[in-house]
């Protein structure tokens, strides 16, 4: 009896450690695509994982002109393209990590921000930097969970 409960067990462990350790890359071309060895988005055990956005159009494949608050406009539309090729939206967002060149415009960066998040804020963390990539002077990665209930908006 206790070498079947003991087998049963190991078969169990290993089951679910395989399906745990599964991961799902999220592609969409409605976002821009990866140009190294990256994924958009990685979804694991609930938990989705989205590459940093600049402000880069997938149309153009280069950064919107207009500064910040054009560049913010677009990454959010990235962002949400990627969120919406697993069938997920901004509420499902439970961190933001935002790198900015200029750290004198974060209160413009709080008013954009607010006007995409507009309750039940994510976690948050924002960073000064000396560069991002393409010249962008903002980029932002998130993180989502599957588990949030989704609402409309």
């Amino acid at each position: 009896m206790k070498k079947k409960v003991v087998v049963f067990m190991g078969a169990f462990l290993l089951l679910s450690g395989a399906l745990y350790a599964q991961k799902e890359i999220i592609s969409t071309d409605k976002a821009p695509v990866p140009v190294g060895p990256y994924s958009q988005g990685v979804v694991s055990n609930g938990t989705v994982y989205l590459a940093g956005q600049v402000g880069i159009s997938p149309i153009t494949k280069k950064l919107v002109e207009g500064g910040l608050e054009k560049e913010f406009a677009q990454i959010m539309e990235n962002i949400r393209a990627v969120l919406a090729a697993r069938g997920m939206n901004l509420s499902q967002v439970v961190n933001t990590t935002i790198y900015m060149k200029d750290l004198s415009q974060f209160g413009k960066v709080n008013e954009l921000y607010a006007t995409y998040f507009t309750k039940n804020y994510p976690a948050r963390t924002t960073v000064g930097v000396a560069d991002l990539p393409v010249g962008a002077s903002i980029e932002v990665a998130v993180i989502a969970s599957t588990t949030v209930l989704k609402r409309k908006k």
